[in-house]
């Protein structure tokens, strides 16, 4: 078995990595940084955003794996206390192994700029806002005009990362196994002129949502964690992609379990 462990960078982490892989080795794993076929991110939701865009290019024939050493981690399963545990779970042999391989969807988005396309995919969303002034930009839904947007920007999430800034935006929390994307208003504007919808919405698989900026103005793009300001954007159009992330389960931690102790916590009684 092939690895490869992504670190956040700080001190802990740090530590974390370099015993998981001294004892990955001792078990007869095989450190590989090009072709992990199981790769463990070890820090909070940011690493695994990292570790995710490190091997964006090899989805099909990677499987992440998350230590948490944060304070939030809707990706990690595993605490530092619990290292040893993993590794001996990664190192049996397939006839041994208990894992579960739980798959993901993923919001692909096509940048059309005057230069030409560009195709990325999001694990948790993409977002498109104005710098020096408002967004202001006509939106369709399968071809269709459906408004004309003016506002802060625009948040386009996965299943998964409803969890995140798009539940901030007061969007729904959607189940990583419901092929979808949300679309969620950032601070709208609503007059005589422009007239958005108002509340979040999901599009099933299948559909396609488009975004026609108002041309020249400097735009600030987010694909998870990585920002680019761009004046030369065209349109983009948002997607359910047929690439899906695999994520290793080792034992059951059920998505609204996750969502409970993330937001809710134990209840005392």
């Amino acid at each position: 078995m092939k690895f490869f462990a992504v670190s956040r960078g700080d001190e802990a982490s740090n530590r974390i990595t370099e015993q998981f892989n001294q004892l990955a080795v001792q078990h007869g794993l095989t450190p590989d940084a090009e072709a992990p076929q199981v790769v463990v991110s070890i820090g909070g939701d940011g690493t695994m955003l990292s570790a995710f865009h490190l091997f964006a290019h090899r989805l099909a024939d990677t499987c992440f794996v998350g230590i948490h050493t944060g304070r939030l981690g809707f990706y990690a399963d595993w605490m530092p206390e619990e290292l040893a545990t993993l590794v001996d779970m990664i190192a049996m042999s397939p006839e041994q192994r208990n894992g579960r391989i739980v798959q993901y969807p993923l919001v692909e988005v096509e940048i059309a700029g005057r230069n030409g396309i560009e195709n990325h995919l999001t694990l948790n969303e993409f977002t498109i806002k104005g710098v020096e002034s408002t967004l202001v930009a006509e939106l369709h839904v399968n071809d269709e005009r459906f408004e004309m947007f003016r506002g802060d920007g625009i948040c386009i999430s996965t299943p998964s990362g409803s969890t995140a800034y798009n539940k901030s935006l007061g969007g729904a929390l959607i189940h990583p196994s419901i092929e979808s994307l949300q679309i969620a208003e950032i601070a709208s504007i609503n007059n005589r002129v422009y007239r958005t919808l108002g509340s979040s919405m999901v599009l099933p698989k299948h559909h396609h949502f488009d975004i026609y900026p108002q041309g020249g103005r400097n735009l600030l793009l987010t694909l998870d964690h990585l920002s680019q300001q761009r004046n030369d954007i065209v349109s983009i159009r948002a997607s359910v992609s047929d690439t899906k992330v695999q994520f290793v389960r080792y034992r059951p931690f059920p998505f609204w379990s996750r969502v409970r102790e993330a937001f809710i916590g134990q209840e005392s009684h």
